[in-house]
């Protein structure tokens, strides 16, 4: 039997549920069965897998159980009780039983902000790169976002194919995975984009040059991806219902088998978590992408700003935090007393009188719900009798999601504490306010008998302060690794303009009838398709860098972000803000393979048959390779420590010289408190030829009296710094 190369690894069996005596099939749960790696030489059947599910369930077996078979690594998905899959877990090369979770789906301005304009130079290599994008799927009609005019046929390394849909030379793959089988009446099945979402995500990493793009005249401007000659292939695994782990590995497989070069998920959880790297569909899927040559970018999701929020931890990935660009949409209020106070939000309605009765939400609670739900505004909680007409004043923020049509008023003023940052596009007029002028709005409200308010459409403005970290995006520490920093880097993901889907209402709501093209949106989704095109636009000049040699172009070459700007520095932003241009040309870079994930997999406590399960080679952990995460060749160093404790720890670097043939570098570390040493040996490296690698120790002593301590090494030629952070914390 031949061997399938990267298609080792992962099997995905579905089955959870009730552990009764007696079952239907509505018992079975769907579970990822994750599986050794295929033997050199073997290919594993589908009899196989059936006669696993069959010694398991015996007489219960039925034909449908076994869902799904993937084929870059070895796995598949099937229906279990609960009971039913602790046995699976004890079954000869079974490496873990992972329930099935569902996830949720996470430019004009934003390539020019990060001063990357269309016209930068260019690689011939850029058109016959892949980007393959796992999402909800793309609208190809949309605008000449996607079409394939000017482009040749798909690059010959192609393998992939497009599934019930009609693809071009632009989007050269498209297939979907519903592995359940459970579709909603919204849903198309088929790659095409129902929702928007995968459709921005795609634009804005190879989306094609589309002038005047805008969204009912806000955001006009010419919108483009930051790789827009690159190839399109697109994995859709997210419905209405949300994106299943079962699906989402599926996509990785195909990603895999079919030959893209870059994997962009814009996916990832509701809640906070923290799994084990090979209970974690997203770190197994990058697993087995980065043995074949394939860096997975992957959102830091939307968590934040509390610590420890981030759960995309794989050192083999790159996770992307959010940052703003410099554009903000704001909108006016007035009220009956003239008073004009400013907030934000993506209003495209415009008044059609001159003030509207406004009332408190917590005085109009529709029946079954009480004043302090009420006076939130959320979803049916108000008196559609009560508030009709009229625009309600709110206490705290909610997402369109969670307000709908609010029952029919004519138009919401939130008020609350958090930042004034992400402008939402609902469905009606909406305005979001300072808590401050909140306290105003409320005053006047209850002190006037007839008060009004009238929301302005909204207008554009500049945000001088931008770059700065988003509050959603999700922070650091690591609580797998505690001695690796994530986020690695961070991207714009504020108010981004990119191409959507014109079946979906722009605020998302259904009813809402305002359709687009294109599509205001925030989160972590928007930041990684901009990481994705960076490392795209870098690989098309260098075509034989690895994975781990992109991510590390990416970070050293990163731009510092002001700590004053973003509590928590580093552990909110990683290296800093991307910049394409740089990243080019780095001058050094940290590498790091297979092996070295290896060793450092040893280190954190894998056995040797655990090893050789999930490498499916005779890899082994001995104590010459049970390496420790210092040693780990990242472009990044973090420490976690007690506070007050002295600590020594030395890390072991190795970099590798991708610039001027012969350089030296000399070693810079920024400023620390007097409590810490920070010393680099050597401290001068001299190369004499290109590809030359040299290493280096760096080591932190002593004890630090803050949470959080941050500094950073820069190795300087004079032409290049390649800058990578130092991060000391108390967990």
């Amino acid at each position: 039997m031949k061997s399938l190369g990267l298609s080792h690894l992962l099997q995905i069996l579905t089955c959870i549920l009730l552990l009764t005596p007696s079952f239907s099939k509505d018992d079975r749960k769907t579970y990822i069965v994750y599986m050794e790696e295929y033997p050199k030489g073997m290919e594993i059947t589908e009899s196989f897998h059936t006669s696993m599910v069959q010694s398991v369930l015996g007489s219960k077996f039925a034909s449908d159980t076994l869902l799904h078979r993937y084929k870059s690594f070895n796995g598949f998905v099937a229906r279990l009780t609960k009971e039913e899959s602790e046995r699976m877990k004890g079954m000869d090369g079974v490496v873990s039983v992972i329930p099935d979770r569902v996830h949720n789906v996470q430019t004009s301005r934003s390539w020019n902000f990060l001063n990357f304009p269309e016209n930068v130079p260019r690689a011939n290599e850029e058109s016959n790169t892949i980007v393959g994008v796992i999402d909800s799927g793309i609208w190809i009609s949309n605008a000449n976002s996607f079409t394939g005019g000017g482009f040749g046929p798909p690059p010959q390394k192609w393998k992939g194919t497009c599934y019930n849909f009609t693809c071009n030379n632009k989007v050269i793959g498209a297939r979907y995975f519903r592995i359940g089988g459970q579709f909603r009446p919204q849903d198309i099945i088929s790659p095409t984009d129902t929702g928007g979402h995968g459709s921005h995500c795609a634009s804005i990493a190879a989306g094609n040059r589309v002038p005047n793009a805008n969204l009912f005249g806000f955001g006009l401007g010419t919108t483009r991806g930051g790789v827009p000659s690159a190839r399109i292939a697109v994995y859709k695994v997210c419905w209405t219902s949300g994106c299943n782990t079962v699906d989402i590995l599926a996509g990785f497989d195909a990603a895999i088998a079919d030959g893209v070069d870059i994997i962009s998920i814009s996916v990832g959880s509701t809640v906070i978590k923290h799994p084990q790297y090979f209970d974690d569909e997203f770190a197994i899927g990058a697993f087995h992408a980065m043995k074949r040559g394939i860096l997975t970018s992957k959102t830091a999701d939307n968590l934040g700003p509390v610590r420890a929020s981030i759960s995309n931890v794989a050192p083999w990935l790159i996770s992307v935090a959010a940052t703003t660009i410099d554009r903000k949409f704001f909108s006016d209020l007035k009220l009956g007393n003239g008073q004009i106070i400013r907030g934000i939000s993506v209003n495209t309605f415009s008044p059609t009188q001159n003030g509207y009765p406004l009332v408190f939400g917590g005085d109009v609670p529709a029946p079954g719900f009480n004043s302090s739900t009420s006076s939130t505004c959320e979803y049916n909680s108000l008196n559609g009798a009560l508030v009709r007409g009229k625009i309600v004043f709110c206490d705290g923020y909610l997402p369109p999601p969670y307000v709908g049509f609010a029952s029919g008023a004519a138009g919401v003023i939130f008020n609350s504490v958090s930042p004034l940052l992400v402008a939402d596009v609902h469905a009606l007029p909406t305005i979001h306010i300072s808590a401050r002028d909140g306290n105003f709005v409320f005053n006047y409200l209850k002190s006037t008998s007839n008060p009004t308010a009238t929301i302005f459409q909204s207008y554009k403005g500049i945000d001088s302060s931008a770059p700065y970290i988003a509050p959603f995006s999700s922070r650091c520490p690591n609580k797998i690794t505690p001695n690796i920093l994530k986020s690695d880097i961070a991207a714009p993901g504020v108010d981004i303009l990119a191409a959507y889907s014109p079946i979906s209402p722009i605020s998302g709501i259904n009813g809402d009838s305002r359709l687009s093209y294109f599509n205001i949106l925030s989160g972590t989704s928007m930041t990684c398709p901009h990481v994705t095109a960076t490392a795209v636009y870098v690989k098309s000049f260098h075509p034989s860098w690895s994975p781990a040699v992109l991510k590390s172009a990416l970070m050293t070459t990163a731009t510092p972000l002001n700590p004053a700007l973003n509590p928590g520095a580093e552990f909110a932003y990683g290296a800093g803000q991307i910049n394409p241009l740089k990243a080019i040309n780095p001058g050094l870079v940290y590498d790091a393979g297979p092996k070295d994930y290896v060793n450092f997999l040893c280190g954190q406590g894998y056995t040797t048959q655990n090893l050789q399960i999930i490498t499916g080679d005779n890899n082994t952990c001995t104590s010459a390779n049970r390496g420790f995460v210092f040693n780990l060749n990242l472009p990044s160093f973090a420490l976690s420590t007690a506070r007050s404790s002295n600590n020594t720890v030395t890390y072991g670097r190795t970099v590798t010289n991708v610039g001027s043939a012969r350089s030296t570098y000399r070693a810079i570390v920024s400023r620390y408190p007097s409590s810490l040493n920070i010393q680099v040996v050597p401290n001068v490296l001299t190369f004499t030829f290109v590809g030359q690698r040299l290493s280096f120790t760096l080591r932190i002593q002593g004890t630090i009296n803050a949470n959080l301590v941050s500094s950073s090494l820069t190795w300087d030629d004079g032409t290049h710094q390649v800058r990578s952070p130092i991060v000391v914390y108390v967990p």
